[in-house]
């Protein structure tokens, strides 16, 4: 691909200073990176992907406003963390981490820990203890 045939769709990167990176060749033959503002079958691929992690925070949601799992886990969803991501994150052992999906246990967290994953998740430790609308 050439230089002038980087794609420009800009879609999902409107606003952000986030920008995908590729490489085409230049006039003179040369590879060369280039500034992307996103391409329309990788925005289509994103779309499914983004709407396949919304249903699962919907999903998560219910389940958290049910009282079978703390708020923690949706975060984690939403930000597309798994117990192992978050374990790695944190330094917090996994065994710990599936105990403080349960309600009972995530409602008696010391501030540290809250404080901790609020960070890991870059919220604050209030976002991370309600339960969102």
């Amino acid at each position: 691909m050439k230089v002038e045939e980087v794609p420009q769709d800009l879609k999902y990167f409107a606003g952000t200073v986030v920008r995908d990176v590729d490489y085409a060749v230049d006039a003179d033959g040369q590879y060369k990176m280039v500034m992307s503002d996103g391409w329309s079958p990788k925005n289509d691929a994103l779309e499914v992907t983004m709407d396949d992690i919304y249903e699962q925070c919907d999903e998560v949601l219910e389940r958290v406003r049910k009282g079978e799992t703390s708020p923690l886990e949706y975060h984690m969803v939403r930000n597309l963390m798994t117990v192992e991501l978050l374990s790695d994150y944190t330094g917090i052992s996994k065994r710990k981490i599936r105990k403080h999906l349960q309600p009972e246990h995530f409602g008696r967290l010391d501030a540290e820990t809250v404080a901790l994953y609020a960070d890991t998740l870059r919220i604050d430790a209030d976002e991370l203890k309600r339960i969102p609308e």
